[in-house]
């Protein structure tokens, strides 16, 4: 039973210590029973000093010395991020009023609401034309560009239009062609 333990545990921590030591040579083989023990681990001592110092003081002085990684405002704003962004943002903007409105629909009967299609055709119809044509565009543009640019990502999935050039052209046709289709929505 006892060698049974040192070669599982010779095994164990033969297995943690680092991919270059799969490669055995007959100068730096070890016994099992000596890896089991941990009589070849390499061990890092710790370096002390006897200067007692505060150690807030150590990590300033560690912090002044740190290199200075680059910043996001060195960098040129792209296409590319607005656009991701703005993917998340309209994302967002048609799940959250859709999730809402699902739990209102069927909260509705025990609140005595109306929520049927009948009595929402009528509340939009008795609105002004301003607010239509508000109503309509700020859920219009969100769905349109958000439809589109998916398109766009399911067309890079495919390994196409992946080139710089083409990742900018796409980006503006997107956004031409949201905002006509969304402005062609909110007038109908």
């Amino acid at each position: 039973m006892i060698s049974k333990t040192v070669a599982q545990q010779s095994l164990r921590r033969f297995a943690v210590q680092q991919p270059y030591a799969m490669r055995w040579t007959a100068m730096n083989a070890a016994s099992p029973a000596a890896v089991a023990m941990g009589r070849n681990i390499q061990a890092r001592y710790n370096v002390t000093s006897t200067k007692t110092s505060d150690p807030t003081k150590i990590l300033a002085e560690q912090r002044l010395r740190r290199p200075v990684a680059p910043h996001i405002t060195i960098y040129r704003p792209q296409i590319t991020w607005y656009m991701s962004g703005l993917h998340r943002i309209t994302g967002l903007l048609l799940s959250g009023p859709l999730y809402l409105f699902a739990t209102a629909y069927l909260a509705a009967p025990l609140f005595g609401w109306h929520l049927d299609s009948a009595t929402l055709a009528a509340t939009f119809a008795s609105l002004g034309a301003v607010s239509q044509f508000g109503i309509k565009s700020f859920f219009a543009f969100p769905f349109t560009y958000h439809c589109i640019n998916g398109l766009r990502h399911l067309t890079w999935d495919t390994g196409r239009a992946i080139t710089n050039k083409l990742v900018i052209q796409t980006g503006w046709t997107v956004v031409g062609l949201s905002v006509a289709s969304a402005l062609l929505l909110a007038f109908l």
